[in-house]
């Protein structure tokens, strides 16, 4: 049982740090866009915020890293991230219809603790 809780603990920090990184790379993006624009007191407040959350972004993003890199040579191979979706989206696919629904990707929202381990 304890073997099942491990596997289904991994797995759901595995969905959580896919989320990270996708709000990560969000969160650089929108800082971008802002590089230019005048900078007042609120601005410079809003900007800490997001790079506290971007911060926060790059440290799940380096997680998931170690989550696909599979050769651990410190980098993603499209072989190595198109297997690690793969297993992600058959884990997802309750029904196993190849298809992502509502209900299967709502289901999958699970937020879990402690650390990641390999």
């Amino acid at each position: 049982m304890s073997r099942l809780k491990s596997l289904i603990y991994r797995e759901s920090r595995k969905m959580f740090l896919v989320a990270a990184i996708i709000s990560a790379l969000f969160a650089a993006g929108s800082r971008l866009g802002t590089a230019g624009a005048a900078q007042n007191p609120a601005a410079d407040q809003n900007d800490k915020q997001k790079e506290k959350k971007l911060a926060a972004g790059e440290a799940e993003a380096k997680q998931l890293l170690l989550l696909m890199d599979r050769d651990q040579n410190g980098k993603v191979s499209k072989q190595e991230f198109m297997s690690f979706m793969e297993a992600e989206f058959q884990r997802l696919d309750i029904n196993n219809d190849g298809e992502l629904d509502v209900k299967e990707l709502t289901k999958s929202r699970i937020v879990p603790r402690g650390g990641v381990h390999r």
